[in-house]
């Protein structure tokens, strides 16, 4: 019998593909398979052929987009001029995690199952659809599948003579070794995410996610009145000496940290000195260390709870898993294990998902438990925050040497007492660039739109509320040569409260470069929105689509708006047209193909 190997891929954008591959390694483990997890764009391709087990956990991000971290896997496994039985020998399953609230919900997983199959490879079980909407969100689907992978797994490779599989009930190693130093910080909570001595090494490397650029905070400016419910920031960065170069419609990933009142309530609540110095060693071959700039060689407490640790982040079930190993009381471990069940997830979204309850509220509620967590275990528990993406709202040609993001802050209640807030744009909102310097690490990658080559291509540009980042980036990249053909229509709740850069459009009118449409939805009676105003332009913009061959670009949130005016697209194609319902769907879709028409949206 071939050797018990399992390969676990994954590709990921914000952790969540990641902690599912994760899981599918311990649970393999458990099972005596000899296992690795890897992102995508780390394992060795050509080695592929050789595998006789994979399975691939992988996200779709904005049009049916492949994750950063499996773009270099995607572009060779689409090669057209691979073999037909490259993959004969391969038995594979495949698990996507998507957003239904997006068009293309799970599109990469879908296509790289079929591919995976035009290979040559052979599938163990259906491809799993995760949907992120779901009321229990992906483990609704997760679960279920995962029952019918091992099943097939362990018809292949059944567990070894005499053994059986290793209890959840017994502790799993922890994934790093940890060594205490013996003296702590002589300075107080210096913060090693920030040495200038960083700044040298950034000369010689393009700023990435493996070495990020800490831009000066230049301004976090309110762009909306000071009585309106929504706070949105322009927030401005210096990118000086860093090398970052970007077009429009690229993003920034921008790395936020905790509070530093919710780091200070943790390592209270945990016991851990601030100044305490430790280093992270390997414990596992196959687990990498974090990245050096993450988690320095020595780092403190207070730099792991300020810049690692996603202590505002929702708990995953594997936290509750782990959590009741260090319960004493069996009431709170059964309730714990209950959570980290596939019976207990209507409980667990009752208690944490619902209502929005962070890691640190968990173990808030729970004092006994926290304060028995042996502190290398922490690295299992807490999984590391992530970078934010944000649409680029600024022009290199406008603004040298500056980065610009427009901003929601992002504050809501629940029924819990304390106001829930994002932790990026709270962190960014609540500094201060004019009394201290503020660092923020950052880098740039590209988005999922791209505008037309030729600037003299007409553009629609549909962009209300903070969905006008991009298109502000392009207007100022168009007309800073002097060159017009850009239509926006930009819709938000009132002239008065959260018109966005109204100042900016007025000159560029003037100079006939821009034609600005608007929807203000609560400034009268009835409600107007976007694609109100799409209908009522109907001519004009027939006229520019069909015989000027604009491209037709839509940016905001992805729940209603991206259909609605996808729909009043469709109505001005038939009524000035003339063509059927069938034959303006195709139209659009033809567009679609073509790039004349592109989205990017976000829940």
């Amino acid at each position: 019998m071939s050797a018990r190997n399992l390969l676990v891929l994954y590709g990921s954008q914000t952790g969540t593909a990641q902690d599912v591959a994760e899981r599918i390694g311990r649970e393999a483990k458990r099972r005596y398979f000899t296992t690795k997890v890897l992102d995508l764009d780390s394992y060795s391709i050509s080695d592929l052929i050789n595998e006789e087990l994979a399975v691939i956990v992988c996200a779709t991000t904005g049009q049916g987009d492949e994750p950063d971290n499996m773009k270099m896997f995607w572009r060779f496994i689409m090669r057209k001029n691979l073999p037909g039985n490259s993959l004969s020998k391969m038995k594979f399953a495949v698990l996507g995690l998507g957003d239904s609230s997006y068009q293309k919900f799970n599109f990469i997983a879908k296509k790289l199952y079929r591919r995976l199959l035009q290979l040559g490879a052979s599938s163990l079980t259906p491809v799993g659809l995760a949907d992120d909407q779901h009321d229990l969100g992906p483990d609704a689907v997760v679960d279920p599948w995962l029952v019918s992978f091992w099943e097939q797994v362990l018809a292949i490779h059944p567990i070894p003579p005499g053994k059986q599989t290793i209890s959840a009930d017994i502790c799993p190693p922890p994934r790093y070794n940890v060594q205490i130093h013996n003296s702590s910080t002589a300075n107080q909570h210096q913060d090693p995410s920030i040495p200038r001595l960083g700044e040298s090494e950034q000369r010689e490397k393009h700023p990435s996610k493996m070495c990020p650029f800490y831009a000066r905070l230049v301004s976090n400016k309110r762009v909306t009145a000071a009585d309106h419910f929504q706070d949105v920031r322009l927030v401005q960065f210096d990118i000086a000496g860093s090398g970052i170069s970007y077009a429009p419609g690229d993003v920034v990933m921008i790395q936020p940290c905790n509070p530093s009142d919710t780091v200070d309530s943790f390592l209270q609540l945990l016991g851990l000195d601030p100044n305490q110095e430790f280093t992270l060693e390997p414990n596992d071959p196959d687990i990498a260390l974090p990245l050096p700039w993450h988690i320095p060689r020595p780092c403190s407490m207070h730099h792991l709870a300020t810049h690692y640790l996603d202590i505002n982040a929702i708990p995953r079930r594997y936290f509750f898993e782990l959590f009741a190993f260090f319960a004493q009381d069996e009431l709170q471990r059964d309730k714990f294990r209950e959570f980290a069940s596939a019976e207990g997830q209507q409980e667990l979204y009752s208690y944490c998902n619902r209502p929005r309850r962070t890691t640190i509220e968990v173990l808030q509620d729970f004092p006994d438990v926290s304060s028995r967590i042996p502190f290398h275990y922490l690295f299992d528990l807490i999984p590391p925050i992530q970078p934010r993406a944000f649409s680029i709202a600024s022009s290199l040609k406008a603004h040298p040497d500056q980065i610009q993001v427009l901003m929601a802050v992002v504050r809501y209640k629940t029924k819990l007492v304390k106001p829930r807030e994002g932790l990026c744009s709270n962190w960014l909102a609540n500094q201060h660039p004019h009394k201290e310097d503020v660092r923020v690490p950052i880098w740039v990658k590209k988005g999922t739109i791209s505008f037309p080559k030729n600037e003299s291509t007409p553009v629609i540009l549909v962009g209300p509320g903070t969905g006008l980042a991009p298109f502000r980036s392009y207007i100022q990249e168009r007309t800073s040569n002097n060159i017009g053909g850009c239509t926006l229509f930009f819709g938000c709740r009132s002239k008065d409260k959260d018109f966005f850069c109204e100042d900016e459009w007025q000159p560029l009118i003037g100079r006939n470069l821009l034609q600005l449409y608007t929807a203000f939805s609560r400034d009268q009676e009835d409600k107007v929105y976007v694609q109100h105003r799409i209908r009522e332009n109907s001519a004009y913009l027939w006229d520019l689509v069909e015989k000027q061959k604009a491209w037709f670009f839509i940016a905001g949130n992805a729940k209603q708006m991206p259909t609605d005016v996808r729909d009043a697209l469709k109505t001005v194609i038939q009524m000035e047209g003339k063509l059927t319902e069938d034959e303006s769907e195709e139209y659009v879709r033809t567009l679609e193909r073509t790039r004349r028409f592109q989205t990017e949206t976000w829940s």
